[in-house]
């Protein structure tokens, strides 16, 4: 696109090989934050510890005016304020939430954009109605065919000025398995500021770019949507010419809480002589988590973790443990997860233009040192 926003706002590109981190990038990622791994430890994400991505601005919503319309290919168009949304019966949904550009900062090219390392993850109990609630309320015409979801968060993105827009197939918008929810509180609580206060979408096993925030429109259209960040946006591609496929469902990973304490610049980690526990959390949009494995040389040996399944909540993590016996030196231990599908964790990057969809496995570098002396 010509003109002068294609002069600010310019198009996706790889990092040269030997290009560091910029300073636009350096100021996505002070705007955007990661999970710390050591919350691993929680089985429901503090909201301030969960991870967050905003593509522009926070929009300042006030509750008392924000409005949602449904509307498009519907037999009655609705308009809801917040207090109808809560005298409708309520449902709340554990769910973990992942960013479809996770591990984008560790792909070789880079992609340039918001430089994920492996933290981009949290998990919520989002509470809210089903989407598929409002929509029979609202009455689905004969020719819907997807459920288009706008939010109030307005910005350029490679020379388009636009709403943040996404959409759905109608199956998946009316479907139970998963049910997507429009939600209104997140553990218990309203949903701050960041986490898409008033309302927000959820959509269960999906990568967090269909989780539409600040939610204010949801439209039935008679055909597929082609908004930016629908049919340019959040593709697998290799090449920029190619249409790629639609980034969907999210990946099987797991994670584990880096074990010991840390070095404040390296990260790497240290550990004492002798049994150190290894826990963490494994996930997948595709099916349950079926077996973690670890590995403490590198990924050449691996042993089965002990996974604790939760059939309750089918689209939130599982959590996991094992037992390591360290012994001195540098070690590089290593955790992938394997769903009921039979879809496993990489050993090599799986690389796209976007840096989406990255699970590679898991690498925790640790020095394991016999306790030093007492200076004084």
């Amino acid at each position: 696109m010509d003109g002068p926003l294609s002069e600010i706002s310019t198009a996706g590109r790889l990092a040269d090989p030997h290009e560091g981190i910029s300073a636009h990038e350096l100021a996505l990622a002070t705007r955007n934050h990661g999970m710390p791994l050591e919350a691993l430890h929680y089985r429901l994400t503090p909201p301030g510890l969960h991870y967050v991505l905003v593509h522009y601005d926070i929009p300042v919503l006030d509750e008392t005016s924000w409005r949602l319309t449904v509307t498009g290919r519907v037999r009655e168009p609705l308009t809801l304020d917040l207090a109808d949304l809560r005298a409708l019966p309520a449902v709340t949904h554990r769910v973990t939430m992942e960013c479809a550009g996770n591990g984008r900062a560790l792909l070789s090219p880079r992609p340039v954009s918001q430089p994920w390392l492996v933290e981009a993850v949290g998990t919520a109990e989002w509470t809210g109605v089903p989407l598929r609630v409002l929509l029979a309320e609202a009455g689905v015409g004969q020719e819907a065919v997807e459920a288009v979801f706008t939010g109030a968060d307005h910005g350029v993105e490679r020379g388009v000025e636009q709403d943040y827009r996404r959409s759905l197939p109608l199956d998946v918008a009316l479907g139970t398995a998963p049910e997507v929810l429009v939600a209104y509180a997140m553990n218990g609580g309203p949903l701050p500021p960041q986490h898409g206060h008033p309302v927000r979408l959820v959509v269960p096993g999906w990568y967090g770019m269909a989780h539409v925030k600040w939610l204010r429109d949801i439209t039935l259209t008679d055909r597929p949507f082609t908004g930016f960040q629908q049919a340019e946006a959040y593709r697998y591609r290799t090449t920029p010419q190619e249409p790629g496929e639609p980034v969907r469902t999210i990946a099987p990973r797991a994670l584990m809480v880096p074990p010991g304490f840390p070095d404040f610049m390296s990260r790497t980690r240290v550990v004492r002589p002798g049994p150190v526990s290894l826990v963490g959390r494994a996930w997948s949009g595709h099916a349950p988590v079926a077996r973690v494995e670890v590995s403490a040389d590198g990924g050449a040996f691996w042993t089965d973790a002990e996974l604790t399944a939760e059939p309750g909540h089918p689209w939130a993590w599982s959590a996991w443990h094992a037992l390591w016996n360290a012994t001195p030196g540098i070690r590089h231990l290593t955790v992938r997860a394997t769903d009921a599908d039979g879809n496993t964790q990489p050993l090599t990057e799986p690389w796209n233009r976007g840096g989406f969809g990255n699970n590679l496995v898991q690498r925790v570098e640790v020095l394991c040192a016999p306790e030093e002396p007492d200076a004084g």
